[in-house]
């Protein structure tokens, strides 16, 4: 293997990374996302990436990709025609969903509108008891019957979820077996493969999410994967939302496990951070060009949870449940904002100034870009306040059109408001910076951690730009900016495993059970694994298992997940298992009850495929020349306007200290440095800012 290529999917850029693996030297390529055909965008962002770093197709050892194609599907309701088969009596499971309401008080709200309607869910006589067994044999003369009603809906794809089948799924396996074999071209996904778990509600809207966008998933992984091959390329990877990457096969199987594709890699690219700055806690900050998005990285790991919901709502300061269609799948636990540089600013009808959720995207982008945008954004307002190059950015590749973003902020948001320009850009930023401000508490105060005892590691195109004025508001006084900040979340795709997680339903409690049945399902998870590991050439030497039980109380009604070592189940394990649920349900609601017994009720296991850790550098190689290339104006709250030095980072050598005011910037993406900051470049080439008055604490 020598080179590593990854592919990110923004709301404006496309971004590709690519990385030497001998020296670790990186390079990067940004082009427009072609939200028509974003196979499109994906294609040229490659061709023009291995171009500008002569990259041969035959070295090529890894190519990942992150993609926003299932999310898209879902949010602008452009899913496959897709039908449900539910056991008799259940087939508005997906209506009744459970009581989460987006908002508590409000009694006229309505619940999102089902991703398969009425007319295209179906029923059968079946059922499984709650103890596995058949209670009502499956009707199998039924199976003609609504075989006929699935050919004559013309349906795309069909999902089955029937009741108790993940105890006992020789009903669903039998149904998927006469539908396949009567309609070969239609994906059946099971939900005894796809989620083998309690909760009705939850495994039918997890299977109804693979059903509605995995014909739309499968075509587009085909284009890709088939210019791929043409260009004598390795075969394509698909970031999944728990953080590893899986063969393009095993994300068609389950497209569900794609939902958070690209977010993902930005945390993992932060772990990277983590692990290479020996900074172990850090709040990731990823600002694009549509959303921001914030997580927690703890002694160099990221945490999952399988408690998510695609295309739910946001109050700007947290995800609500009940707005969403839930997909119990392990999804990287990270908050997210409508808050990126293309979010439009506007005054609403009281005369309040806002800014988003509406982005101007790639097409036409903010005002400044040219391409017809007329209505003021974030990115706009930076280009005001002097931030951002006022001819172009992108390495002279994107022209600016300064004079189009001093119109919009005027006639948008100054004139109306009865303010100057300058001030109503500065308002703008104040008011974004503090909606992010919310989605770093969520990830930390909310998880009960104070943000002042971790780093900021701010990248994606924005990010660096916010960066600071973020971690003055929550009191952190060191924040990274790591290489390539504006399409480091490409790097997160081929610095991380293969890795596909298994859970099944058993339902034990640890002081009474018997170890050996809690071994034998880990087994039987760890078979699957394996299985999967073989068909991705895995070597043996380079597989790892994690296990992880979801446990609760007794009488409770949620699990917390607690890992537990890889080793045979015995009763002292069990006892450990009991111990640490009792710890991990002290931190997270602040108390626990150790005289009363816990019950085990999945089993968990990841699957992993280990490709040897990547370890990055981008020196600069302009370091004869002077770092300064230039001055302009810029404008801070706490000093007006000032005269200000202008850093190429590129031509930063090692050690080259700076002070603030202050910026820095390169291809992708500006780094800005307040009055009383000070910037300076480390060995690898990661730009650390810090408060010299305040310190450093870690």
């Amino acid at each position: 293997m020598v080179w590593r290529i990854g592919v990110d999917i923004g709301g404006t850029f496309t971004d590709v990374a690519v990385v030497e693996e001998a020296s670790g030297h990186i390079g990067v390529a940004k082009v427009l996302t072609t939200p028509g055909d974003l196979a499109e965008g994906v294609l040229h962002a490659l061709q023009s990436a291995m171009s500008r770093y002569a990259v041969v197709n035959a070295e090529v050892g890894l190519l990942s990709h992150a993609t926003t194609v299932v999310t898209n599907a879902i949010l602008e309701k452009k899913g496959a025609r897709s039908a449900l088969i539910t056991t008799r009596g259940f087939r508005d499971v997906l209506e009744l969903r459970r009581s989460a309401r987006a908002n508590l008080y409000d009694l006229f709200q309505d619940a999102p509108a089902t991703l398969i309607p009425r007319r295209h869910r179906f029923e059968i006589s079946e059922r499984i008891g709650a103890d596995g067994k058949i209670a009502t044999p499956l009707a199998e003369s039924d199976i003609d019957e609504l075989i006929a009603a699935l050919k004559s809906t013309r349906v795309e794809a069909i999902a089955v979820s029937l009741v108790f089948s993940f105890l006992n799924p020789v009903h669903e396996r039998r149904l998927g077996v006469r539908l396949r074999a009567a309609l070969p071209d239609v994906p059946v996904y099971l939900s005894s493969d796809v989620l083998p778990e309690m909760r009705e509600f939850e495994r039918t809207s997890t299977t109804a999410v693979c059903a509605y966008v995995g014909p739309i998933l499968a075509s587009y992984l085909a284009r890709l994967e088939e210019a791929a091959r043409n260009q004598k390329l390795p075969p394509l990877y698909l970031m999944g939302s728990n953080g590893g990457i899986l063969e393009a096969d095993e994300a068609i199987a389950i497209p569900a496990m794609a939902v958070e594709s690209g977010p993902a890699a930005g945390v993992v690219a932060a772990a990277l951070v983590a692990r290479q700055t020996e900074r172990k806690n850090l709040l990731s900050f990823d600002m694009g060009g549509t959303t921001a998005k914030a997580s927690l990285i703890r002694d160099g790991r990221y945490d999952t949870t399988p408690d998510y919901e695609v295309g739910g709502g946001s109050s700007m300061t947290r995800w609500t449940s009940g707005t969403g269609h839930p997909v119990r799948l392990p999804v990287i636990d990270l908050a997210e904002v409508s808050a990126g540089g293309g979010s439009i600013a506007w005054v609403d009808r009281a005369g309040a100034l806002r800014v988003g959720p509406t982005s101007a995207g790639a097409d036409p982008g903010p005002a400044c870009y040219a391409r017809g945008g007329t209505e003021p954004t974030v990115t706009d307002c930076n280009l005001l306040l002097g931030y951002l190059d006022k001819q172009s950015l992108l390495g002279g590749d994107l022209p600016i059109d300064h004079a189009a973003a001093t119109a919009a902020v005027h006639a948008r948001l100054a004139k109306p408001l009865g303010i100057n320009t300058r001030t109503a850009a500065a308002a703008v930023i104040d008011i974004v910076n503090h909606a992010m401000a919310e989605a770093l508490k969520i990830v930390s105060v909310q998880r009960g951690h104070d943000p002042r005892d971790f780093v900021l590691a701010a990248f994606g195109g924005a990010g660096p730009l916010h960066a600071v004025a973020l971690a003055s508001e929550l009191g952190i006084v060191e924040v990274v900016c790591p290489p390539i900040p504006g399409a480091f979340s490409a790097l997160g795709l081929i610095a991380t495993d293969l890795k596909r997680d298994y859970v099944q339903t058993l339902f034990i409690t640890a002081n009474t059970a018997d170890p050996a049945v809690l071994e034998a399902a880990f087994l039987a998870l760890e078979k699957k694994g394996s299985a999967m590991l073989d068909r991705a050439g895995i070597a043996p030497e380079s597989r790892r298992f994690e296990r992880a039980v979801d446990a609760r109380y007794e009488r409770q009604s949620y699990e917390l997940m607690i890992p537990i070592p890889p080793q045979p189940i015995d009763q002292i394990t069990l006892q450990k298992i009991a111990e640490a649920f009792h710890s991990r349900h002290l931190q997270a609601y602040g108390h626990d009850n150790r005289s009363e017994s816990v019950k085990i009720v999945n089993v968990r296991v990841a699957a992993i495929g280990m490709i040897p850790p990547l370890i990055i550098r981008d020196i600069s190689v302009d370091v004869g020349k002077d770092a300064v290339k230039s001055r302009r104006r810029l404008w801070f709250h706490e000093t007006g306007e000032v005269d200000a030095p202008i850093y190429d980072r590129r031509r930063m050598s090692l050690g080259l200290e700076i002070t603030g005011p202050a910026v820095i910037e390169s291809l992708e993406s500006t780094i800005l440095v307040p009055p009383q900051w000070q910037a300076k470049m480390n060995a690898d080439g990661f730009v650390l800012l810090t408060q010299p008055q305040r310190g450093v604490t870690r």
